[in-house]
């Protein structure tokens, strides 16, 4: 198996993992965070409805700047978008990823940005 294959389902297995536990409700939608080599990409779940409430990615943002600069505009932009929304706080799906780096610069964005988890 080669590495990138390897990673990839080990991502994919701790992501399951975390979602066993994690799951949005209408009163507390689950944040998931996607992230490639390239962007970022967020979105608030309402898991009970399977309906997605609000979404951001660095695809539609404008700007060259470091991805972790982009990761914090992603994470402004989703919390304005949730606040329009009516949503006020949520629950933080990390996909598997570490909370580190880019994560984590989108989730400080995120509660920045007047949403709690």
């Amino acid at each position: 198996m080669d590495t990138a294959r390897a990673k990839r389902e080990a991502r994919l297995r701790r992501h399951r993992r975390v979602r066993r536990r994690v799951a949005g409700t209408t009163e507390r939608p689950r944040l998931a965070v996607f992230r490639s080599n390239r962007h970022i990409y967020a979105q608030i779940i309402d898991d009970r409805t399977g309906r997605t409430v609000a979404a951001a990615g660095s695809v539609g943002l404008s700007g060259d700047d470091d991805k972790t600069a982009e990761a914090k505009r992603v994470g402004a932009e989703l919390a304005r978008r949730a606040k329009q929304a009516g949503v006020s706080a949520v629950v933080f799906d990390r996909g598997g990823y570490q909370y580190h780096g880019r994560v984590q610069a989108l989730a400080d964005a995120v509660r920045e940005g007047g949403l709690e988890f």
